[in-house]
């Protein structure tokens, strides 16, 4: 029986063993995290390039609704819960760690179901849950505000800034300036989506697609099986993740996504505006809508000087191209989001110290 070990170097010889130039991209922030810990990138030839993606969901949130919840987080009367990474993503005045030190009550959660408790506890004040997150965080959201409503908690509401990751796999596939020959597909997300809207981006823009997991060697049996559709001159999509991901998706999630959420359009850092790209409530839900309970305004998507991040989430350049990368923006003193996040590759990038 072939172990571990030989495996990965059949593996490797196979990766090494290509010629052309082929460029993938790895989605998944997490991904990014895994290949740069793992060392991967080390071990691939000079011609097979692995560029990062849109796929963290704190880097991608627009500029303009990191500043209108930094504002909503200031108004008298409102406990703003959030996830932790979210704290010192560098709004155009401040973060929500520089407003909390000026008095906001923001409050960090590892559940929205801690933010409805907070709700409970406190029925003189006004919480709003910051929704941040792609289809694997949207259902526990979900059913948060399915919770809030059967309870029947007037003071909890939701900002939902979730999106969903097939439009902007599309807009990434579609734009003649950015150059991808196959996608390494996340796996967390594709517990929930399945299979099927990677199928249609194969058959659309002739793409190999590999929903992968997370171990070195998941990444690496993605990487090879990429290569095999490049050769082939073939455009399939195909899961690498099966002891996780089912073609089918998690139905269940999908139900209660479709029961709360509508999709609409919604602004992504490097992408822009894209169509039936975010999640926001549907009308049975809609009382629970902070944008609309709290009137809360577009605010203009004023990019931070300097700041490449909305290059690096669409690979156009990797995080050592921006002249700010380990300089100006280092984690102690981020500039841009991709350097504050845990999955962010800038972050990634310095921690691994990639070049």
């Amino acid at each position: 029986m072939e172990s571990n070990k030989d495996y990965i170097s059949s593996l490797l010889k196979d990766i090494q063993a290509e010629t052309r130039e082929v460029v993938l991209m790895e989605v998944c922030g997490t991904h990014t995290m895994a290949i740069a810990k793992s060392g991967i990138r080390n071990l691939l030839p000079p011609n097979l390039r692995l560029l990062s993606g849109p796929g963290c969901p704190v880097c991608v949130t627009a500029q303009g609704d990191i500043d209108a919840v930094i504002d909503l987080a200031e108004r008298p009367g409102i406990v703003l819960v959030t996830f932790g990474d979210m704290m010192r993503v560098p709004g155009n005045k401040s973060s929500l760690q520089e407003a909390r030190s000026r008095g906001a009550d923001i409050r960090i959660a590892y559940s929205p179901l801690d933010a409805v408790e907070i709700a409970r506890q406190n029925p003189e004040k006004e919480v709003v849950f910051l929704g941040i997150g792609f289809e694997t965080t949207a259902p526990a959201v979900a059913i948060s505000a399915e919770k809030a409503l059967q309870e029947g908690l007037k003071n909890y509401s939701v900002l939902s800034l979730h999106k969903v990751v097939p439009p902007a796999l599309e807009v990434i596939f579609s734009d003649p300036d950015i150059k991808v020959d196959g996608l390494i597909c996340p796996g967390h997300v594709s517990i929930v989506i399945g299979l099927e809207p990677y199928i249609k981006l194969a058959q659309n823009y002739h793409q190999p697609c590999v929903v992968t997991g997370f171990e070195t060697l998941d990444i690496l049996e993605g990487i090879v099986m990429l290569l095999q559709q490049v050769r082939q001159g073939q455009a399939q999509a195909e899961i690498q993740y099966k002891r996780v991901v089912r073609p089918e998706g998690n139905l269940v999630a999908q139900e209660t996504l479709k029961k709360v959420f509508t999709t609409v359009g919604a602004r992504w850092r490097g992408l822009g505006f894209i169509n039936n790209s975010g999640l926001e409530f549907s009308q049975q839900y809609e009382e629970l809508d902070a944008r609309k309970k709290f009137a809360i305004p577009e605010y203009e998507d004023i990019p931070i000087k300097g700041c490449a991040c909305g290059d690096v989430l669409t690979g156009r350049i990797t995080p050592h191209e921006c002249p700010l990368f380990s300089r100006a923006c280092t984690p102690i003193n981020p500039i841009g989001p991709c350097m504050v996040s845990h999955e962010g590759a800038c972050a990634a990038y310095y921690r691994y110290k990639i070049t």
